[in-house]
């Protein structure tokens, strides 16, 4: 229940995010979701994609700094409340939340929440205990 997350480091610089996204535009890589962080002199790009270790592979060829991360993915409905009894849940597990960020599905009823939690492996145990839509990494890339 893993999903493969790339990070990529990006100077602050007009025009590299640009790259980033035409570059695996060109290799067919469909991008599913992103975030951004930044710094005044730096930023970090987490994106899910269809075919990470395609995209780590062309990216790296492409002189960006990639690394992966495990991640899970949560499928909630898409509507008041959705979000807060999944963060219920972790909080009731007592799982801290790094980072969290969202994508809408291919219908107005359903959402992704993407989580880097502490304890993955347990965060996935006891969130399916729960009862919570978790995503495998074929799902989420499809989504």
């Amino acid at each position: 229940m893993k999903v493969k997350q790339l990070s990529v480091f990006l100077e602050n610089k007009s025009g590299r995010l640009a790259t980033v996204t035409k570059v695996l535009g060109d290799h067919q890589i469909n991008i599913r979701a992103l975030s951004i962080a930044d710094t005044t002199d730096f930023g970090i790009l987490r994106l899910i994609v269809d075919q990470p270790d395609k995209a780590s592979q062309v990216l790296k060829e492409n002189d960006f700094t990639v690394s992966e991360t495990d991640v899970i993915a949560v499928q909630m409905s898409d509507k008041p409340g959705g979000l807060a009894a999944v963060l219920k849940v972790l909080e009731d597990i007592k799982i801290n939340i790094e980072y969290m960020y969202a994508f809408v599905g291919r219908t107005d009823a359903d959402a992704v929440v993407v989580f880097r939690v502490e304890d993955i492996d347990r965060a996935v145990e006891l969130l399916q205990k729960a009862g919570v839509k978790l995503l495998c990494a074929e799902e989420v890339y499809a989504f």
